[in-house]
């Protein structure tokens, strides 16, 4: 498994998340956006260079897209992979998602 790294600054307000997003690693991920996002009025976070995503990695994406916006911020996606969508679509959250993602 690749371990996904931290939650990597690229400046400007964007980011860049690279390898496996799943349960082993959602919780310091999560928290690892929680800090970098703080005080940032928007987040653009691109996902092209991660690898497999579980349920625990679909719901990381979604607490960060429903913080922001309680937060009168928003965060963006870009480069969702495959797997995202599915899990969101089988879930029924693709919506939620989709408010907030745009193409690579």
């Amino acid at each position: 498994m690749t371990r996904a790294k931290a939650l990597m600054d690229r400046g400007d307000g964007r980011f860049e998340l690279a390898g496996d997003l799943v349960f082993e690693n959602a919780a310091r991920v999560l928290e690892e956006g929680d800090a970098a996002f703080r005080g940032q009025p928007r987040a653009d976070v691109d996902l092209a260079r991660v690898g497999r995503v579980d349920s625990a990695g679909l719901a990381l994406l979604l607490e960060w897209s429903v913080a922001a916006r309680e937060a009168g911020r928003v965060v963006s996606y870009r480069n969702l992979p495959s797997g995202v969508s599915a899990l969101a679509g089988i879930s029924d959250v693709s919506e939620l998602l989709d408010a907030t993602a745009s193409a690579g």
